[in-house]
């Protein structure tokens, strides 16, 4: 495809624009792209992952109410390499291992606003896939059969350890 622009070099640049509900799409070359001011991924003035994750760790710390700008929030650092989660903020990445564990309280709400769970889940491979529901099935049960045994339901207790019981059963079986 030809650039809608030029005529001439190749488009390499597909963007789709909606304004005020109205979709626009535009086919062009990177010349073209860089004359009309357009942002280019992976270029000085383009959008990264990285300008992505800045982006929300900036409303994370706006949305716990600044008094003031003067008002600096107390750093947390990581102890191992020594960044700091302003740091992190910047890069987009972390400097150790360690880094999880030292900025934790602020990454459970980056993760939940970003992929709408704090836990992953994962597709399920098509040749395993009836084994690992079924486990997950089991874990499910096993935790109600301990608020059922905490609450003394003893009869519902019962039958949540049949069908954990039936499950494993089909799960030897394959």
């Amino acid at each position: 495809m030809l650039c809608q622009e030029c005529g001439v070099r190749p488009a390499t640049l597909h963007f789709t624009k909606i304004v005020n509900g109205e979709k626009t799409e535009f086919h062009i070359c990177e010349n073209c792209a860089r004359e009309k001011g357009e942002l280019i991924p992976g270029t000085s003035g383009g959008f990264s992952i990285h300008s992505l994750l800045s982006g929300l760790l900036d409303l994370e710390g706006s949305s716990k109410g600044k008094s003031s700008p003067e008002a600096k929030p107390q750093e947390v650092r990581c102890e191992e390499c020594g960044m700091t989660y302003r740091q992190f903020s910047k890069l987009g990445r972390f400097g150790c291992s360690s880094c999880y564990k030292f900025f934790d309280k602020g990454l459970d709400p980056l993760f939940k606003r970003v992929h709408g769970n704090t836990s992953h889940v994962g597709k399920i491979p098509k040749r395993i896939g009836a084994q690992i529901q079924f486990k997950r099935q089991i874990d499910e049960l096993k935790e109600q059969l301990q608020q059922v045994i905490a609450q003394e339901e003893f009869e519902r207790a019962a039958e949540l350890r049949d069908q954990i019981r039936k499950l494993e059963k089909e799960i030897a079986q394959e």
